[in-house]
């Protein structure tokens, strides 16, 4: 099983740890939803260097983001961020990823943990591209909360903009970052050498910022209302089925495009559609769900919201759902508990 390079700097911060697609990574440090408030009121950083990440160079490179990805790398520029997907033949999602845009044939390519030898495989397969893997050399810390910024700006002298790349020396290392993240609030994700990564996550804690764990990260990433690969999308959903249609362009050539064209002109057979119960319940993974105007679908993601105190969830309903704000039920342990359908992200509605 492999570990952070943050490891043993996480043990003496209190870390629980869980196995984690072959990682070994913090779940929790005091209290997920102590961590879960941190976030959502001041700021707090999560040790996430079980994410994949690998960086993309050579004359091909830029082809190859166009022709993998049906998000359009174009739509954007050098220096910029784009979430996009990789598809297969039938248009389901092989992985959904960000890339970080370095310049015209230099990218970082930041699939999930999971799927990373798989993706990375993909790309070294094409024409002319040079493959780095970065997973084993660097660590990972996402910085996030409404504290976030001004953290930033003590700790580093730079804070990232929203969806936007930057690189600075600092504590005699190069630190890479980016205005992005998987909680709904301000912040982003830093990426350096363990070494400098220690240095990083100790001045993290004297400004106060609190550990977090992969538990607050799940909780949070829902009551936003983002997908998690593998609960809310896999193979067998498309984009559009997903509710992720922002993240496609049909504009460009790319794998699994015929399909979306076909859903484009047709429509979709079901939807990822978010909820919020109104009674009390804990909606869980294959729950069943049924709306008053007759679809029916099963939980992909559910808790109990933090923040809002309520059950929370999304699922594929069938046919798909017209209105927002119709009625819902979920059934919990023989009862049919009464919520809403709610756009994300769940926190804000």
């Amino acid at each position: 099983m492999s570990r952070s390079p943050l490891h043993e700097v996480n043990s003496k911060l209190g870390a629980r740890f869980v196995d984690f697609g072959g990682w070994q990574m913090p779940v929790q440090y005091q209290s997920v939803l102590g961590e879960h408030r941190a976030v959502r009121e001041r700021a707090g950083f999560f040790d996430v260097s079980h994410l994949g990440r690998f960086e993309l160079t050579g004359s091909g490179a830029h082809h190859a983001i166009r022709k993998l990805l049906c998000n359009d790398i174009e739509r954007v520029d050098p220096g910029r961020c784009q979430y996009t997907m990789i598809l297969n033949d039938n248009g389901g999602i092989i992985d959904d990823l960000i890339v970080w845009w370095w310049d015209e044939n230099h990218f970082w390519v930041l699939p999930n943990a999971s799927n990373h030898a798989r993706v990375t495989s993909e790309f070294a397969e094409q024409p002319n591209c040079i493959v780095a893997d970065l997973q084993t050399s660097t660590v990972m810390v996402a910085l996030q909360g409404p504290e976030a910024i001004k953290v930033f700006e003590k700790v580093l002298g730079e804070a990232p903009r929203r969806f936007r790349t930057a690189q600075i020396g600092w504590e005699g290392g190069e630190v890479s970052m980016a205005g992005t993240g998987y909680t709904g609030e301000a912040g982003g994700e830093i990426c350096t050498d363990p070494a400098t990564g220690v240095k990083l996550v100790e001045a993290l804690v004297a400004s106060g910022v609190t550990p977090c764990g992969l538990g607050a990260r799940d909780t949070l990433r829902l009551e936003a209302g983002l997908p998690l690969w593998g609960e809310d999308i896999d193979e067998t959903t498309t984009p559009y089925e997903a509710s992720l249609n922002f993240a496609v362009n049909l504009e460009h050539e790319f794998r699994g495009r015929a399909r979306l064209i076909t859903q484009a002109q047709t429509g979709v057979d079901r939807l990822r559609s978010g909820f919020i119960l109104e009674e009390r319940g804990v909606p869980r993974r294959d729950y069943r769900v049924r709306t008053a105007d007759g679809s029916n679908g099963t939980v992909t993601s559910g808790n109990m919201s933090p923040l809002l105190g309520k059950g929370i969830g999304m699922a594929y309903l069938q046919p798909p759902p017209t209105t927002d704000g119709d009625r819902v039920e979920v059934e919990i342990r023989g009862k049919w508990v009464a919520g809403r359908l709610a756009k994300s992200p769940f926190h804000k509605a």
